[in-house]
């Protein structure tokens, strides 16, 4: 039996990809405490959920490359956590900063990250056999009928009623 279904994220969704790049593979002093420190990180968010962090998925796109997608409660608490002075990141990205200043790492090891806000109606999200994953395992999952069975369908689901106001408009 095919099972089919879609995320039940309701709202925007905020998105964090972070990740890394060995530059050089020689130089494992200087990116393997970087790669550990996103792996602590991540313990550390899992630790305190009420930091906002829903779910996450490591990926890599190459021997070089790594990097997690991270579903977040709100850019609020996504911007709570990487400023917060009891957080990893706030120390990581300090000690980051001065190595960085000091030359220690130029061309070593990469670093980047990007931040999405995404509107409700402008995500959509089908999965055909798979447990909980990615936008699913962040948000939850439902029959795909719950939001339809198209693409566009999905685009157009809204999960709050649209204000009398703009009814009568």
């Amino acid at each position: 039996m095919v099972s089919r279904t879609t995320a039940d994220a309701k709202g925007d969704v905020v998105v964090l990809l972070i990740g890394m790049r060995i530059n050089r593979f020689w130089a494992v002093h200087l990116w393997l405490p970087v790669m550990l420190a996103m792996f602590r990180m991540l313990r550390e968010l899992e630790r305190a959920p009420e930091r906002g962090l829903r779910s996450r998925v490591m990926l890599t796109a190459s021997p070089r490359t790594y990097y997690v997608v991270q579903y977040w409660e709100s850019k609020e608490k996504l911007y709570a956590y990487a400023t917060a002075p009891d957080a990893l990141h706030h120390k990581a990205w300090a000690l980051l900063n001065r190595k960085e200043r000091a030359g220690k790492l130029r061309g070593q090891v990469g670093i980047w990250h990007e931040s999405y806000v995404v509107p409700e109606g402008s995500y959509e999200a089908i999965y055909g056999d798979m447990p909980a994953f990615g936008l699913a395992a962040a948000h939850g999952q439902v029959p795909l009928e719950k939001r339809g069975r198209y693409a566009k369908d999905r685009f157009a689901y809204r999960s709050q009623k649209a204000p009398a106001a703009e009814k009568a408009g």
